[in-house]
């Protein structure tokens, strides 16, 4: 099913949680809301859930106005972080719950609900767990439970808000997985909200980046880690060091000393180079490089990662090198950047 969004606002009192925000989401896709906390991206989901109401603005269901649409009549499939699963109901029972409270002409038999959550429960890889309660389960098993509700109303569109968040990392990690199989197999428009950039990145079809209520920007992981279009995009996807310079005449200046660095389109003035701490490679103190003190040394998993004291000012950037590199990384050394971007200082 296609989803588009148009000119959504929302406005708690006086508080806007959402501004304008547009976007369209193709059949199948598997489209992930990624920002801090207070961007709004949960609240777009829970307008596209039908359990919020926007201020103004659009939602279309393949072409059907969805505001008009109960939260029934959307026929969404919701999957939460802390599970909401029923205490005091069988995993079977659990799966089976949004069958059983459809309307009776929509209703499947009592047969039907129940071979159709049992044919679920092998599909999320919990078969002979049907009789257990959710207290008898872990947390990755009550999340799969979770998944197997959501998919047993065949929706048209499976929101997922913050899945994986109160799981640890491993767990996480094999959920992931196993949700990209899911999506493969089953092929429905998904939508997750998320705060975890490698989890985005590693299972997106696109992303969706979002930042005090309005979009940032939207594109491929590839995309918007290897080109994002802004301070925030590229601060906050991925790993980044920063420093101060100025762009005169096409040529970046940090302090008194050229780098061998192009400007671009970037104007005259002051700016700010950003660049991957993996992206760099140590070079001899040639011109054009930039000179650094190193002022701490660790070691992290199949990294070596170097703090670097850079300009007049003192300014802290760190560098990833492979931790066999044999080369001396004490006192000075220069780098360059392999891949940077320039942003003007206002921006």
């Amino acid at each position: 099913m296609d989803v588009s969004v148009e000119n959504v606002v929302r406005i708690f009192g006086a508080t806007p949680a959402l501004h304008g925000v547009s976007l369209d989401i193709g059949a199948g896709e598997l489209v992930a809301l990624l920002g801090p906390s207070g961007s709004g991206k949960t609240t777009l989901l829970r307008i596209l859930a039908g359990l919020d109401v926007p201020t103004s603005g659009r939602v279309l269901f393949d072409g059907e106005d969805a505001l008009k649409l109960t939260v029934q009549q959307r026929n969404v499939g919701l999957v939460f972080q802390n599970y909401a699963l029923f205490r005091h109901m069988t995993v079977l029972e659990n799966i089976g719950f949004g069958l059983r409270v459809r309307p009776r002409p929509r209703r499947p038999s009592r047969k039907e609900i129940k071979r159709r959550a049992l044919e679920l429960l092998d599909f999320v890889q919990l078969t002979g767990l049907e009789k257990r309660y959710p207290s008898q389960l872990s947390g990755g098993q009550r999340q799969r439970v979770a998944f197997a509700r959501a998919l047993a109303i065949e929706p048209r569109v499976l929101l997922l808000d913050e899945p994986f968040g109160a799981l640890d990392a491993k767990v996480r990690r094999e959920l992931r997985r196993w949700l990209l199989e899911i999506h493969n197999k089953t092929g429905h428009t998904t939508v997750f909200v998320t705060h975890d950039q490698e989890e985005a990145l590693e299972l997106a079809d696109r992303v969706v980046v979002m930042s005090e209520g309005k979009i940032e920007q939207i594109g491929t992981p590839d995309e918007i880690y290897d080109d994002p279009n802004s301070p925030f995009v590229f601060s906050f996807i991925g790993e980044s060091s920063v420093l101060p310079v100025r762009v005169e005449q096409g040529k970046v200046w940090l302090d008194d000393l050229p780098l061998d660095l192009a400007a671009g389109g970037v104007p005259n003035g002051p700016a700010r180079l950003f660049f991957r701490p993996h992206d760099v490679e140590v070079v001899n103190e040639a011109p054009g490089a930039i000179p650094g003190v190193v002022t701490v040394l660790r070691r992290h998993a199949g990294a070596r990662l170097v703090d670097l004291e850079v300009g007049s000012r003192g300014d802290r950037i760190e560098i990833e090198l492979p931790a066999d590199y044999t080369l001396n990384l004490s006192g000075r050394i220069a780098i360059n950047p392999r891949r940077y971007r320039l942003y003007p200082a206002t921006t």
